[in-house]
């Protein structure tokens, strides 16, 4: 088991299509910068009844993500999944760098 911590930068939109045995499927990714000393964006991808993942998340928010990593081979070339299958988001004072959400810059006091 894998998990990295870091704010979600973008939610991508959901993409569907319909595999060669003609099953339907939903993918949706989104998109974390890490809060190492030196940040790098990681996209991850969930699908089918993991999308409920997603649905909870906004941009700004602080967010520990597990995650497996899979490839695959296709005409001589891999490719590579992230697949996020839990996503735990984190209080505000969990990270100390600097990273504040929508909800918090709204406060009164």
């Amino acid at each position: 088991m894998s998990t990295i911590t870091g704010v979600v930068k973008k939610i991508l939109p959901v993409e569907q299509g319909e595999s060669t045995s003609g099953k339907t499927w939903q993918k949706q990714s989104f998109v974390i910068t890490t809060t190492d000393k030196f940040p790098k964006d990681v996209c991850f991808s969930t699908f089918g009844e993991k999308l409920s993942l997603i649905g909870k998340l906004t941009v700004g928010e602080s967010v520990n993500v597990s995650y497996n990593i899979s490839s695959r081979e296709y005409n001589g070339k891999y490719y590579h999944n992230i697949d996020a299958w839990k996503v735990d988001m984190l209080s505000a004072d969990t990270t100390n760098q600097g990273f504040t959400s929508a909800k918090e810059e709204n406060l009164p006091f």
